[in-house]
């Protein structure tokens, strides 16, 4: 997971990641250099938060397919909230959020059904 936690780390890792874009993608105003900057900065901000949001359902579904069900509900509310997070970022779609929230939901109902 990436956290622009340092100043020096962040104003260092920019620069790596503005001349990378250089390359590609020239900027011909300040202004532009600084939306992509800031795109640049948006983008791995995205990126680690989906990254936390995936691992979250795979440890719900896990959870889930396993014995213990207090942890497969711990687990369903852990997902529920990454999900719910993400949706209200704009990292995810709110109807994709729905969606995937009410499958983990369908699917640890048939788990307590059957057991």
């Amino acid at each position: 997971m990436w956290r622009l936690s340092s100043s020096t780390e962040a104003s260092l890792y920019r620069k790596q990641l503005l001349r990378k874009y250089l390359s590609r993608n020239m900027p011909n105003t300040k202004s532009a250099k600084r939306a992509l900057r800031k795109s640049d900065t948006r983008r791995l901000r995205n990126r680690s938060t989906r990254s936390e949001l995936r691992s979250a359902i795979k440890i719900a579904r896990a959870a889930i397919t396993g014995d213990d069900a207090q942890a497969a509900e711990k687990a369903l509310r852990g997902a529920a909230k990454q999900i719910d997070q993400a949706a209200a970022k704009g990292i995810i779609h709110k109807n994709a959020a729905a969606r995937t929230k009410s499958r983990l939901a369908k699917s640890a109902n048939q788990t307590k059904a059957a057991e």
